[in-house]
């Protein structure tokens, strides 16, 4: 087979150096990195840059000597390229104006009617950046220039936007785009991030604020989105259905599915609580076998921040609606059982990064866990940013870049060599 240059460049999107953090929840979109941070650090670490910046909970996306994220200025979402070394701004592109309803992103004090900004991360796919705004325009910008590439207007697809509008952020894998929003006949789509061509569309279900989940289950790789519906896994390239489990909706669910082998987590604030379900094949048929169900708020919910996983225990801020105090939680899967529990971190977000989980507070604290079930055992502490921060911490060559609604900062946690 003739191997044209448009195949081979997408196969070169499959292809991620170690350390860089291509989208949203990172390299393998799971919340999870190879690349290794200091184990202990000074009270205050060296921070290399920290700029103004607009508001947002937009996380950074990061390629070689390049991060990004959407900020909101003046009224606008806006692509911004920086550079990693010094944060100077690169270029920035305007992806249109920005309306989130009222209440959107409010923490009840009332400061912030109408949303904090752009909630999407964008996606580096070699060297087209890839967006999806809140009005559900999909865009790509060059990763050089920022020079627009290629623009798909879900609105001409029947798009069907949600309450506060998208946050989902675009997933790539295996060289492609998957995307959420479309109407009928194209609630699920398939692109190409070269071109932004449609290549496979399917499904009739409302979209959420979740980003899908990239994974293999039972030795397929499948593509799961959390919809109104309820979870939906489908094979890539051709958005065919394996299965489906259903997961009540209530006001918002914005925490993507989490993967434990053939186990399946989901779960959304709003009083709905969490579900877990077991997933097996025999032959072509799937089934989806509920094993988990802890109803309400409390105890299991997940209200935008997606727990990571680690040696059979979900890591992450199990809270809603707990601003400044929510606690950092410990589960054991699939029973749902809480190990350790520790208040003061409301809903940010955390990472996991050999063997040890980073986590952003909503005040800006940096803070690295040990990812172990038997106790919370906290080995660093610092705060190095001000304003809100409901944003997921990335990390690339043992550099930390964290945003908040007021600025961006990139903080120098490098393994010093011996």
């Amino acid at each position: 087979m003739k191997l044209t240059t448009a195949t081979f460049s997408l196969a070169l999107l499959t292809t991620i150096h170690a350390a860089d953090w291509p989208q949203y929840r990172g390299p393998l979109g799971d919340g999870s990195t190879l690349d290794k941070i200091a184990a202990k650090w000074d009270t205050t670490p060296k921070v290399l840059w920290k700029v103004p910046g607009g508001t947002g909970f937009s996380s950074f996306s990061i390629a070689g000597a390049r991060c990004y994220t959407l900020e909101g200025l003046g009224g606008k979402e806006v692509l911004v390229a920086r550079n990693v070394a010094n944060g100077k701004e690169l270029w920035k592109a305007d992806l249109g104006g920005a309306e989130y309803g009222n209440g959107g992103g409010n923490d009840g004090t009332g400061d912030n009617k109408g949303g904090d900004g752009p909630r999407s991360t964008p996606t580096i796919a070699g060297n087209v950046i890839v967006t999806t705004n809140a009005d559900l325009v999909v865009q790509g910008h060059d990763a050089a220039t920022g020079k627009p590439l290629w623009k798909l207007d879900l609105a001409k697809h029947g798009a069907r936007n949600i309450m506060w509008k998208n946050a989902a952020s675009p997933l790539l894998e295996g060289g492609l785009i998957y995307i959420a929003g479309g109407g009928a006949g194209e609630s699920l789509m398939a692109l190409n991030p070269l071109t932004g061509a449609i290549v496979a569309k399917s499904g009739d279900d409302t979209m959420t604020h979740a980003t899908p989940t990239a994974t293999t289950i039972a030795g397929t790789r499948q593509i799961i989105f959390f919809m109104k519906s309820g979870l939906i896994s489908v094979e890539p390239k051709t958005l065919k259905e394996l299965w489906r489990a259903e997961v009540k909706f209530n006001v918002s669910t914005a925490a993507s599915a989490v993967v434990a082998g053939d186990i399946v987590y989901a779960s959304v604030g709003y009083g709905v609580g969490a579900y877990a379900y077991k997933i097996t094949k025999a032959g072509t048929a799937w089934n989806a076998e509920q094993v988990l169900r802890v109803p309400g708020d409390q105890q299991l919910a997940n209200h935008w921040s997606t727990p990571v996983l680690f040696e059979g225990h979900l890591y992450g801020m199990f809270q809603f609606k707990k601003y400044g105090s929510g606690p950092v939680k410990a589960v054991k899967l699939p029973e749902g059982e809480v190990k350790w529990s520790k208040d003061g971190f409301g809903p940010g977000q955390v990472v996991l990064t050999n063997g040890n989980l980073l986590a952003l507070s909503d005040t800006g604290e940096l803070v690295l866990i040990a990812a172990k079930p038997d106790a919370y055992t906290e080995l660093a502490r610092a705060k190095v940013i001000d304003g809100k921060c409901w944003t997921t911490p990335t990390i690339s060559n043992g550099l930390v870049f964290v945003r908040s609604t007021k600025e961006a900062a990139c903080v120098d946690l490098r393994v010093l060599a011996k």
